[in-house]
């Protein structure tokens, strides 16, 4: 309920009518959520309360008040009703993507919510420049715009503001899903401050002469002023370009030269996209048809010798990729995509530096078509993360509890079950990666055992029998069971600050902290933890 002097002078008949009036203006929805209120049933769990704060300079009357369900009011995380009610329309929207199998929502799930990226755009070259109209969006007036060159690359651009009917997202360019810092960019909207840079978009005609005009680049700012009502969009739109230039200048600019924060995924994703391009650019080069892979990864890195390190980059970018959007890859329904948020116990960032530094690095010589080691090593990554998705996660990950502020929740007293606190502590970047490299020592001392001479740095193109699946699965299982996991007493001393990698690596091999605090009885002994019972 809202501090307001306005509402404690009213008397209950008042207050009542006030609840009424705004019940009907809001066409008995919650201002925050969007759902129904029924007066009655919902009596008693309602609150008024000020849509732009009094401290931000809202007035305190009627025309500033707004009815929510009062448990939306109290989690809505925002003081201006007014983020509270697009964050939560985003939310869902997250949601349903993330239900439909992907890693979150972009701004094409914003754009259909408000019926944007439907209509295509014609363009006639005239006069120096382009004519156009957005009569989908019923405006049929002719607009023209100059069209500029960049005199380094040649390309050619125009501007304009366009309507979000005309407006679609372009998911190849830019793979990246919308991220927690939405919030910042409409609180700064609301505050009337303006978007610095324009979003940048590309339009090419197919046979009819009509295209989408696919935005890349701005997915965040745009995706803001969508929720806050904005129904044009301005862009910077270039015509007909080269579309592996704009994949290549967007990963530079996350990569090596650092101008945009992408996540980790998101270069794994654009690396992805960037073999596929040199693919299709070497079959044109020597006339091979569209289902020809006949030639091999290093025919590929030597063909395109001034980037070579950059190819063998991308294949491997697409190799983690393919492992990631395994149908059945159950590790990933407990990964976050984007950053480090804490509904999911373990991040992207700590897969890419626990799992996959067992991929096979370099370029193979067998022929794409015929290269079955690729498949058996994406496979057998699948199925590592399975076993320790099923013995960590699945059952256990409570997605109501999160991680949000876990350890303190620890210190505090907090009842929290013993399997998520498991689930949350082994997805520590430095804990996840030197559980994995045990498992790989479990991999390497079988092989060992077994007589057989293998690659330390291509395990994975091996086939691992089930005798070798079971003395994976044993080893993680016993690891699990150890007390440390769930010891309430290591949240402030070893769980509580961001460990190295070696202060694991000592644990685990002698059962101390490198300060001698003892967390197991000895260190972990491998014949003893694969034995069957």
């Amino acid at each position: 309920m809202a501090n307001s002097l306005y509402l404690k002078r009213l008397s209950q008949p008042e207050r009542d009518d006030l609840r009424d009036k705004l019940h009907a203006t809001q066409s008995g929805v919650c201002y925050i959520c969007e759902e129904p209120i029924d007066l009655e049933v919902h009596s008693g769990n309602l609150d008024m309360d000020h849509i732009e704060p009094l401290t931000a300079g809202g007035r305190d009357n009627d025309t500033n008040l707004a009815l929510t369900h009062s448990s939306c009011n109290k989690s809505k995380g925002a003081s201006d009703l007014r983020i509270a009610r697009c964050l939560t329309k985003f939310r869902k929207l997250d949601e349903s993507a993330r239900e439909s199998g992907n890693a979150g929502a972009n701004l094409g799930d914003v754009l259909s919510l408000f019926n944007g990226g439907n209509a295509r755009l014609k363009l006639a070259e005239r006069n120096g420049g382009v004519d156009f109209s957005f009569a989908a969006a019923g405006d049929n007036t002719i607009q023209h715009s100059p069209i500029y060159e960049d005199k380094l690359s040649g390309l050619r651009y125009f501007f304009a503001k366009v309507p979000i009917s005309y407006v679609h997202h372009d998911d190849r360019i830019n793979p990246r899903v919308i991220g927690s810092n939405i919030r910042g960019l409409l609180e700064e909207f609301l505050k009337k401050r303006p978007q610095l840079h324009v979003g940048l978009a590309w339009w090419a005609a197919d046979d009819s002469g009509t295209g989408s005009l696919k935005l890349f680049d701005g997915q965040h700012k745009a995706a803001a002023q969508l929720l806050l009502g904005v129904r044009e969009l301005p862009v910077r739109v270039f015509i007909d370009p080269p579309l592996e230039v704009l994949t290549q200048t967007n990963a530079n600019a996350g990569s090596t030269l650092r101008q945009v924060a992408f996540d980790m995924a998101v270069m794994r994703n654009l690396g992805s996209t960037l073999y596929s391009d040199r693919l299709q650019q070497y079959k044109e080069a020597y006339n091979l048809e569209e289902d020809d892979y006949s030639f091999s990864e290093d025919d590929i890195v030597r063909h395109f010798r001034g980037e070579k390190r950059q190819v063998a980059r991308y294949i491997l970018d697409a190799q983690r990729t393919r492992i990631a959007r395994y149908p059945d890859n159950q590790l990933f329904d407990f990964v976050e995509m984007s950053g480090r948020n804490t509904d999911k116990p373990m991040s992207y960032s700590t897969v890419n530096g626990a799992f996959f530094p067992y991929l096979y690095k370099n370029p193979l010589r067998t022929p794409i078509g015929q290269a079955e080691e690729r498949e058996l090593e994406s496979r057998q990554a699948v199925h590592l993360m399975n076993i320790f998705a099923s013995i960590f996660f699945v059952d256990n990950w409570d997605f109501d509890i999160g991680g949000s502020r876990i350890e303190t929740k620890v210190r505090n007293g907090d009842a929290i079950p013993d399997g998520h606190l498991r689930a949350w502590r082994v997805s520590r970047d430095e804990v996840a990666a030197n559980v994995v490299k045990w498992v790989f020592l479990v991999v390497k001392n079988y092989f060992a055992y077994n007589g057989k001479m293998v690659r330390d740095d291509a395990l994975l193109m091996e086939e691992f029998s089930d005798e070798l699946w079971g003395n994976i699965e044993r080893f993680l299982v016993s690891l699990s069971k150890f007390p440390f996991w769930s010891d309430h007493t290591l949240s402030q001393s070893v769980f509580g600050p961001k460990q190295n990698a070696g202060f694991w690596d000592e644990v685990f091999r002698s059962g101390n902290t490198p300060a001698g605090l003892e967390i197991l009885t000895k260190g972990l002994q491998l014949n003893e933890m694969i034995t069957p019972e």
